[in-house]
């Protein structure tokens, strides 16, 4: 029997407009140094970084990033950092990339980490320190969740994503990690990980009630969806310059198709597109779609596709 070809990303142009929504996302923030060298480190081997900038990062303020720049509004991002110089400086720059931050102040010091890039575009990365995740006992406004068309979640404990349940729309990470999830027993409208690490892996019969959509992301081989099946990535006409990012940017289509009451399919051809677009520049947000001038472009890139929008 002939397998079933993958499901092809529905293009931009042809996706129907996304609505205003009202978007948040819970999670965490670590604060990472992005260095381009040569060639991934080896033992014995001294090179000089071609390139290095340092931005907040993390699945958390990846996706909320992505999700301003879809919905041209500001996102509500509850999370934690450290009381340090580290967590100030990343709270102004995410603020300044259109979050609404909604921050638990610890005393413990920000996450930080390093994402080396070499030249394929492949990278490896070292966190340093705990992450840092709200809780609903943070004197933050959860209320607010439930006024949320979409809301998407990568680090809180179990009570913080029952909170974030009274959104219309929940979509999470495996990141959030299985003991939280199966704690919180709520039921997502999309579990959205990377089936190529292992840390993400969630056995199909963990989570009840189970997800509603289950999607597995490969890089450039697409993923699969349950159970919708697979799907390809879009095909790109430039060599990829950083992947950091590009899973969080498609977890963020996702959840904005979803909450926007799109398909599946629809949701995830806009997952595509975002994941693709972020893997064109040097860290998670020097490329990402975005909708600006009523048209579809990339941050500090230009124009992508043409489209129009619903007022």
């Amino acid at each position: 029997m002939t397998a079933k070809a993958p499901l092809q990303p529905i293009p931009l142009e042809q996706l129907p407009p996304l609505p205003p929504l009202r978007l948040a996302v819970v999670g965490h923030v670590e604060v990472v140094s992005f260095v381009l060298v040569e060639q991934l480190p080896r033992a014995g081997v001294v090179q000089t970084a071609r390139r290095c900038l340092e931005l907040p990062g993390g699945a958390g303020a990846v996706a909320a990033v992505q999700l301003a720049r879809l919905s041209g509004g500001r996102v509500r991002f509850f999370t934690a950092l450290g009381r340090d110089a580290v967590g100030e400086a990343a709270a102004a720059t995410l603020s300044a990339l259109g979050l609404e931050l909604q921050v638990a102040w610890r005393q413990a010091p920000t996450r930080r980490g390093i994402s080396l890039c070499d030249g394929s575009g492949e990278r490896s990365i070292v966190v340093i320190g705990e992450r840092l995740g709200p809780r609903a006992d943070d004197p933050l406004p959860w209320q607010e969740l439930a006024h949320c068309d979409g809301v998407f979640a990568s680090a809180a404990d179990p009570r913080a994503v029952r909170l974030a349940r009274a959104a219309r729309v929940l979509t999470a990470t495996p990141r959030l990690r299985l003991p939280v999830l199966q704690e919180a027993g709520v039921a997502l409208d999309a579990l959205i990980g990377s089936g190529l690490d292992p840390a993400e892996q969630v056995p199909a019969d963990a989570l009840q009630p189970p997800p509603a959509l289950r999607i597995a992301t490969a890089g450039a081989a697409g993923g699969q969806a349950e159970p919708l099946g697979a799907f390809a990535a879009p095909p790109r006409q430039q060599p990829v310059v950083d992947s950091y990012g590009a899973g969080d940017s498609f977890a963020a289509g996702v959840t904005a198709g979803l909450a926007a009451g799109w398909s599946a399919e629809q949701a995830i051809s806009l997952g595509c597109h975002c994941g693709s677009a972020c893997l064109d520049g040097l860290g998670p947000y020097a490329s990402q779609l975005c909708w600006q001038g009523g048209a579809w472009c990339q941050a500090g890139i230009g124009t992508t596709s043409p489209s129009r929008r619903a007022k």
